[in-house]
């Protein structure tokens, strides 16, 4: 599949994105929307350090790309009148590349960690007395005459990001503060990011429009204002520049994104789970041929949304269509189909269903 065919719809986004969507960040937490609890938990967190005088507690953030984890490190900063560092786990290849970061903040900065569960072990274990005692050990030399420096550090505010929590291991999770999980937005939540930004892009965006650009943008704000960008495109070149709700519809018609927000790979997956093995169960391998795709990219890429929608259920036997998957492709189930039922329950022995 073709990198162009799946951006639309993927949640993660390249340094160009990124770069666009600075413009649409909100820049202090009451503008931030979504996320209710987190940003009411986070605001005591951020208040009652400042009535301290003192940096805030470390802040871990989890939950799948888009949701705004970057955004929250941005307006902590902002909120903090501090300055921001921002780096990334798979920068951080050695012990000695996280002491020259922790060596120049300045008091009071908020360090940026995203994807923190891809850091470096010996740097992940510098980072243990980094944000409990504001320390790190540089060792000089090497084999028996090695000879560890201890080095103070300037007080910050680590704010740390993951899609994958289980990775983090446990002493690392116990050193943060405060830990927040970020959900999937509602579509009304979603239809006030998009307004916000139709807004900043100087775009005529009608109620109706907003309505099914964020039905279709899978519970994630960057998808939503992607789509926003593409509709508006659409907008300009084939219609008189209103985001209507007819141009909305054709331009995601185009673009292959369905009322529910499934692309191509999503629903050729449906597709040969529902033609080729009549429901499942099958293995993903066996599945992953059937589309002509790698197995990594059908559950990485397809799978999440496709199991979050209630379209594939995963058994011990393989992967199973659920009633949902057989309605919305238009197809009627055979008898014999298996729904999910009779799988036995984990641990079970159970016939493998494909390689």
């Amino acid at each position: 599949m073709a990198e162009h065919e799946r951006d639309v719809v993927s949640p993660d986004a390249d340094l160009d994105e990124r770069a666009l969507e600075g413009a649409l960040r909100p820049k202090r937490l009451e503008d931030f929307v979504g996320q209710e609890r987190v940003r009411e938990q986070l605001s005591l967190v951020l208040r009652g350090a400042q009535r301290r005088g003192r940096a805030p507690d470390h802040v871990l953030m989890s939950g799948g790309p888009g949701l705004g984890k970057t955004t929250l490190a941005m307006i902590i900063a902002a909120e903090l009148g501090a300055p921001l560092r921002i780096t990334s786990g798979p920068a951080i290849e050695r012990s000695g590349d996280l002491a020259a970061v922790l060596s120049t903040l300045q008091e009071g900065e908020v360090l940026f960690l995203d994807e923190i569960h891809r850091m470096a072990r010996p740097a992940e274990e510098m980072l243990y007395v980094a944000m409990e005692d504001f320390r790190v050990d540089v060792v000089v030399g090497k084999g028996p005459g090695a000879t560890a420096i201890p080095l103070d550090i300037a007080p910050f505010t680590l704010v740390g990001a993951t899609t994958r929590a289980g990775l983090l291991p446990a002493p690392l999770r116990d050193r943060f503060g405060f830990t927040a999980h970020m959900d999937f937005y509602r579509a009304d939540e979603l239809e006030l990011i998009l307004r916000r930004s139709a807004g900043l892009l100087a775009a005529d965006l009608d109620d109706d429009a907003a309505a099914e650009i964020a039905g279709r943008s899978r519970g994630t704000p960057r998808i939503a204002n992607r789509l926003l960008r593409r509709v508006r495109d659409y907008a300009d070149v084939r219609g008189d520049g209103r985001l209507t709700l007819d141009i909305a519809r054709s331009a995601l018609s185009l673009y292959e994104v369905d009322v529910q927000g499934l692309d191509r790979l999503d629903r050729a997956v449906l597709d040969a789970l529902l033609r080729r093995f009549r429901g499942g169960p099958v293995g993903l391998s066996t599945l992953a041929v059937s589309v002509g795709e790698e197995p990594e990219t059908v559950e990485v890429v397809a799978e999440p949304f496709l199991v979050r929608s209630g379209f594939i259920a995963r058994t011990p036997r393989g992967r199973v269509a659920t009633p949902e998957a057989w309605a919305h492709m238009g197809l009627t189930a055979p008898p014999d189909a298996a729904f999910g039922a009779g799988a036995p329950a984990d641990g079970a022995a159970a016939p493998a269903a494909g390689p």
